[in-house]
């Protein structure tokens, strides 16, 4: 793609240009069209938990990190993120100032739109590829930065949005598709794939983390045996299901204590914990600090708001 003088390539400098006009103030942004959000960040945030949905994200002015289990992905300017998977990750803003703030923008992806678009084309899964992450970085082709670009376009002409932002959107996901990471997407939406049977267990999972795990339940759900259940949740995830529970629990507890007056035992409890020393360790763990002392770092701090709610239904 074409680079201006910053070394950006001219589709991140102008979708940075049109994000800046659409967004005043640091945070999270709808826009008109249906799942398309715009992110603006003046200064490096500290590290936010979230269970992210299937979305793609792009970069346009600034650099961000996120973590999957053990495993943190650095990307920047004229990158992508994709989510193929609902995950727990960890985000932070790792590149931003006043004077060039953190930029990009994040849309939903529709996995139906996904399945009828390999229903009408001859993009098909491959069977002999393994199980893979459930989130991937890549490098934006200008196919895909062009298609981007004129979505976000629409926002100068909102009267045209009902029409063409769907089949931009369509032609953004088969962008993907055929793109370096479409295996992924391929396989979500093929009915018998592993990757749609782990989808499954992990939509119960999340819908039922409260409950005690029981790994029984959950590979008779993806339909494999408890060994091979746990090599494929591993190997989209990057995590064990207990894993995967304890920081849904967590970010949830975390999610009631910043959201209202309650303390560390009350949360710990209406998450699924029966030992409040028990949670405060685990929570000292994955957040860093203990309860308390975390909830009092977050609210002196920028504290990164993504896409993203503990308890929104699976895309599966």
């Amino acid at each position: 793609m074409k680079t201006s003088g910053d070394g950006r390539s001219l589709v991140a400098s102008e979708l940075a240009g049109i994000i800046a006009r659409f967004t005043d103030t640091d945070g999270a942004h709808d826009t008109p069209v249906g799942g398309l959000l715009f992110h603006r960040w003046s200064q490096p945030t500290a590290a936010s938990c979230n269970v992210c949905r299937p979305i793609l994200s792009f970069v346009a002015q600034g650099a961000k990190r996120v973590t999957l289990g053990d495993e943190a992905r650095d990307y920047e300017y004229d990158h992508y993120l994709l989510v193929s998977f609902d995950l727990p990750i960890i985000s932070e803003i790792r590149r931003a100032t006043p004077e060039e703030p953190f930029l990009s923008l994040s849309l939903d992806l529709d996995l139906g739109t996904i399945a009828d678009l390999m229903a009408h084309t001859d993009v098909r899964p491959s069977r002999d590829v393994p199980t893979e992450r459930g989130l991937a970085v890549g490098r934006v082709t200008p196919e895909l930065g062009d298609s981007l670009l004129r979505l976000v376009r629409l926002l100068q002409a909102p009267h045209e949005i009902p029409v063409l932002a769907p089949l931009i959107e369509r032609e953004i996901l088969y962008r993907l598709l055929v793109g370096e990471h479409g295996a992924r997407l391929r396989h979500l939406v093929s009915v018998d794939s592993q990757s749609r049977h782990i989808a499954r267990a992990i939509a119960w999972l999340r819908e039922n983390y409260m409950q005690p795990l029981r790994i029984g339940v959950l590979a008779e759900i993806a339909a494999m045996s408890v060994s091979t259940f746990h090599l494929h949740f591993k190997a989209i995830t990057a995590m064990s299901p207990l894993q995967y529970q304890k920081q849904l629990r967590l970010q949830e507890a975390r999610r009631l204590m910043l959201a209202g007056a309650i303390d560390a035992a009350s949360a710990g409890h209406q998450v699924g914990y029966e030992s409040a020393s028990q949670f405060s360790r685990e929570y000292g763990r994955l957040f860093g600090a203990p309860p308390r002392r975390d909830l009092a770092l977050l609210r002196g701090r920028p504290h990164e708001d993504e896409v993203i709610s503990a308890r929104l239904p699976s895309a599966i």
